[in-house]
This record gives C-alpha cells, structure tokens and sequence, in this order.
C-alpha cells in the first residue's frame, strides 16, 4: 500500500514538473516575441529620427515632390504612435516612399553628389537592412510560439492559461508585385 502510494505521488510530482517546464517554455516564448517586436520598434525609432534630416537635405532640390515628402512625414507619426498593425503599414509605406526619394534624387546631380545626403541614404539603407532582420526574426519567435501554443499537451496548459497565438508581420501585397526596371 505504501509502495503504491509513493509511485502515485511520484506521478503527481512529475506531472507537475511537467506543466511546469510547458508553462516556463510558454512564458520564454512570449518574452522572445515581445523582444523581438521591441527590437522592430528600435529600428522604426531609428528610422524615424533619421527622416526629418533626410527630408531637409531633400527639400531644397525636390520641390514638385512635396506630396512624398509629406506622405513620408504623416506616416513617420505613425511608426511612433500606432499599434503593431499601423507601424507595420506605416512603415511598408515608407519603405515604398524611400524607393520614390531615392529614384528622384537620380534626376538630381547636385543632391546625389552631397555627403550629407549619400550619408543618410547609407543610414537609411542600413536601417532598412536591420528592419527587414528585425521583422525576420520577429516571426520566427511568432512561429515558435504558435507551435507550442498549437502543440498537444502544450496547447492545454496554453489554453488554460490564456496564452494567444501572435500575428506575423506581414508584406502588404503591392509589395509582393514584381519590381519593373527600366534603365
């Protein structure tokens, strides 16, 4: 009888050992996704400090595309202020605006000769390069998360405890077009 006793306590202690690891998994998991969107709103906040001098190096040879530049300042509020789903259009859009800027500037010698401009365009570049990371990396630790949180027995600890799938980041769908060339 005492024998029997000790192996169903034994079980107990096990099974709680178990939901422990699970809930401790969960628990990392959602940390490394709110990490890694934290580490997207870095690189939006570093975007965003570098428009407004971009923006004024600009200006001076731009005039007739004032309404870019106008769209790439609303849409610099929004990477700000927004929630997760309006930084992340706020900021396709301004990707997409940087590609207009960027295009222009060519008809533009003296612009595309200035330092200051060649340097916030490499600034700006980099930027692009680490969000683009950012964002990868965000949705990796969605993935890992979805997939414990979807996973039996995981998914009934989840369920239990109120833990919920997260959204990826996703490409808006003009920027899944093919990108025409012309030279």
């Amino acid at each position: 009888m005492a024998t029997a006793l000790w192996v169903i306590i034994g079980i107990i202690v096990l099974i709680a050992l178990y939901i422990v690891f699970i809930f401790n998994r969960l628990i990392t998991l959602r940390n490394r996704v709110d990490n890694a969107w934290s580490q997207i709103d870095v690189q939006l906040k570093r975007r965003y400090d570098l428009i407004p001098n971009l923006i004024n190096t600009v200006k001076g040879y731009m005039k007739h595309e004032k309404g870019v530049l106008t769209e790439v300042t609303k849409m610099r509020a929004t990477l700000v202020s927004g929630s997760m789903s309006e930084k992340a259009k706020a900021s396709d859009m301004i990707t997409n605006a940087f590609k207009t800027i960027f295009a222009v500037a060519e008809d533009y010698p003296k612009l595309k000769a200035s330092e200051n401009f060649k340097m916030l365009q490499e600034e700006l570049s980099g930027t692009e390069s680490k969000i683009a990371y950012a964002r990868q990396f965000y949705n990796d630790n969605v993935m890992e998360l979805n997939n414990k949180i979807q996973q039996f027995p995981s998914k009934i600890i989840a369920g239990t405890l109120d833990f919920k799938e997260r959204e990826f980041f996703k490409t808006e769908e003009s920027e899944k077009k093919p990108v025409k060339v012309e030279f």
